[in-house]
């Protein structure tokens, strides 16, 4: 048995959370939702599936992700919810006493985007969401720091955490690489309707920076779409969208929208990938939806 779950901050936690209730010794596997969608994800019986689009070979599922409702029930928990760690936390109450509510709390504000706009201006002053911002997901040779994440914070409070010397490295490059974003998305951001069109494919290496500063950057959008090559395979365009935290009028729910190109997601963000050649069809179809602002879930 082992832990398949998705390399960002929700993850890391779900990650860190199954250790203590299964087993320290349980292996992890870091995957990406669209290589568990695409069938390149070696998902072994018995495996606890967390963060990550649903797996039949798996013995426990816990996820929160709109766009994975499974259409039976699965062993585990799915729910909408803040977050996957939250869930993990309810699932297997009375493992962990109260010393993670805190982590807890954070991980469920930090992964459904529930920040102030001081937060997102100066995460530096909040080690929590500081600290989620030197996960990024994207490099997999950062495999070692996502796992010693899982044990410093399965052992340490958050102060101790921030002062771990790679912890504390990578939180000052995050405030450097946000000073440098904010006039990357200057120059890549355009304005269609009420919504940010960020395009950094000119670019050789996507910019990384604090997600959420589009939106105080740009407070007359509602919606984000940022569309990407993957660094590792420039031959896939990656297109990611969120709903603005500060300017909630986004109608369009992003996780079921963009399960039509290859992805999904949740109601307020979500991403997709597909090959380069279908970029042309793909892109401007999304963009017209999300200009549109119409709601799209026949649920509602």
């Amino acid at each position: 048995m082992r832990i398949v779950t998705r390399p960002d901050f929700d993850g890391i936690v779900c990650a860190m959370l199954l250790q203590v209730a299964e087993g320290d010794g349980l292996p992890l596997v870091w995957a990406e939702p669209g290589d568990m969608q695409r069938g390149l994800v070696d998902v072994q019986s018995g495996d606890i599936v967390a963060n990550l689009p649903y797996h039949p070979n798996c013995g426990l599922w816990f996820d929160h992700h709109f766009s994975n409702t499974p259409k039976q029930p699965v062993a585990g928990l799915f729910e909408m919810a803040p977050s996957a760690a939250g869930l993990i936390y309810r699932y297997y109450a009375g493992r962990f006493g109260d010393g993670y509510d805190e982590l807890i709390h954070q991980t469920d504000r930090i992964d459904s985007a529930d920040l102030t706009e001081d937060e997102v201006q100066f995460p530096e002053n909040y080690p929590y969401v500081l600290l989620s911002m030197t996960v990024n997901g994207r490099e997999r040779q950062d495999a070692p720091y996502w796992n010693r994440l899982v044990t410093l914070l399965r052992d340490d409070p958050i102060a101790v955490v921030m002062a771990d010397d790679e912890v504390a490295r990578r939180s000052r490059q995050v405030v450097a690489d946000n000073r440098a974003y904010r006039d990357h998305l200057e120059r890549h951001t355009t304005i269609q309707g009420e919504v940010a069109v960020t395009d950094f494919r000119a670019l050789e290496t996507t910019p990384q920076g604090n997600r959420f500063l589009v939106y105080s950057m740009y407070p007359q959008s509602v919606v984000q779409a940022k569309i990407r090559y993957n660094d590792r395979d420039r031959d896939r365009v990656i297109v990611s969208v969120g709903h603005s935290i500060f300017n909630r009028a986004c109608r369009v729910n992003v996780g079921l929208l963009l399960s039509n190109y290859g992805g999904g997601g949740h109601a307020g963000a979500g991403s997709c990938s597909f090959p380069r050649e279908k970029a042309d069809d793909y892109i401007p179809a999304i963009l017209e939806s999300l200009v549109r602002n119409e709601p799209n879930d026949p649920a509602e």
